[in-house]
């Protein structure tokens, strides 16, 4: 088939690339180039800001696609400009739109592409909502090739998959595990949460491609594996070899004490259980399983980071903010007893 990928270098767009380049797919990606260097040089490139419709249809030509993938799309007008560009252009259009979209709080522990999209905590979410809206009334309006993918979250060799982290990524957090420190953690830590490898996620995505079944239809794609975040925080910690010291916080606390954004991530995503029902994406890509168990997974991301200085980016601000909120937890304690 020949694809194009917006965008084709984050966490999940690069295992897809990957998958899809190894594969022997006609692969284009279309992106401003700063960081292809991360994928195979067969795939063939169009340099360009998405955003730049005239320079954008001018190197496409008279391209057509049998599917084009939309990695980078997170509100209404940039659909509408993939609209403008690929109306015409290709028999499937897929857009990567988000798990947390789903209802919250959730009415029931299990998932379904059923589940209702409603999200009044985090704006990301009721974007992609609102997207995903504009892509259906498109499909059942004027027969337009849609099919929505919802990834949960999912995690890729260079980045740790974490609920409380600052803005800089999740290394200040594994530093702390290194150097013996305790880490926050949401709630009391028992909430379930299901974490999901890319590589995993890629072949689900690929099966869909092409898939008359999945043509004007919703699937999420997640791991089958529920995990309490205590338990997500300690295989982590094993796997550094270093002792599991949690200390545990409110959602609501955290989110007002800070302005790091906790009101969506957490209350309006991690702070709710999430476990899925992955049975509409098997019926569509028979014999497609998940194979990556998250110790396995993680222990591959952190032998990655630990060897690249590169993913390593400290955040002093957020070591500082976790050593208050707790100081201060522990003197409120005090206090009261």
């Amino acid at each position: 088939m020949r694809i194009l990928i917006i965008g084709g270098t984050g966490t999940i767009s690069t295992a897809v690339s990957h998958c899809l380049a190894d594969s022997g797919h006609e692969l284009y990606i279309i992106n401003r180039g700063n960081t292809n260097d991360k994928l195979q040089s067969h795939i063939k490139f169009i340099k360009a800001d998405i955003n730049d419709e005239k320079l954008v249809s001018e190197q496409l030509g008279e391209m057509k696609f049998d599917a084009v993938c939309e990695f980078i799309g997170f509100v209404r007008p940039q659909l509408e400009r993939d609209y403008r560009l690929f109306g015409g252009r290709t028999k499937q259009f897929v857009y990567i739109s988000s798990a947390s979209a789903y209802n919250k709080p959730v009415p029931d522990h299990i998932i379904t592409e059923g589940t209702a999209l409603a999200n009044p905590f985090w704006e990301y979410s009721r974007n992609k909502i609102q997207c995903e809206e504009y892509l259906m009334k498109l499909y059942r309006e004027e027969g337009f090739p849609v099919t929505i993918v919802r990834p949960s979250h999912t995690y890729c060799e260079t980045s740790v998959p974490l609920g409380v982290h600052g803005r800089n990524g999740s290394w200040q957090v594994i530093k702390r595990m290194l150097e013996g420190k305790p880490v926050i953690i949401h709630g009391d830590g028992t909430s379930l949460w299901t974490m999901t490898d890319s590589r995993d996620f890629a072949k689900g995505f690929i099966g869909l491609l092409g898939n008359p079944r999945a043509i004007g239809e919703a699937f999420h794609i997640t791991s089958d594996e529920a995990l309490t975040w205590n338990q997500i925080y300690k295989t982590i910690a094993d796997c550094l070899g270093a002792e599991f010291k949690p200390y545990y916080a409110s959602s609501e606390f955290l989110a007002s004490v800070s302005d790091y954004d906790f009101t969506g991530s957490l209350i309006g995503d991690k702070a709710n259980s999430a476990v899925f029902d992955n049975s509409k994406l098997k019926r569509a890509v028979p014999g497609f399983r998940f194979k990556i168990r998250f110790d396995e997974g993680i222990r591959n991301t952190l032998n990655y980071v630990l060897l690249h200085k590169e993913c390593q980016v400290e955040d002093d601000e957020f070591d500082k903010w976790c050593d208050k909120v707790i100081a201060a937890l522990e003197n409120a304690k005090k206090e009261i007893l």
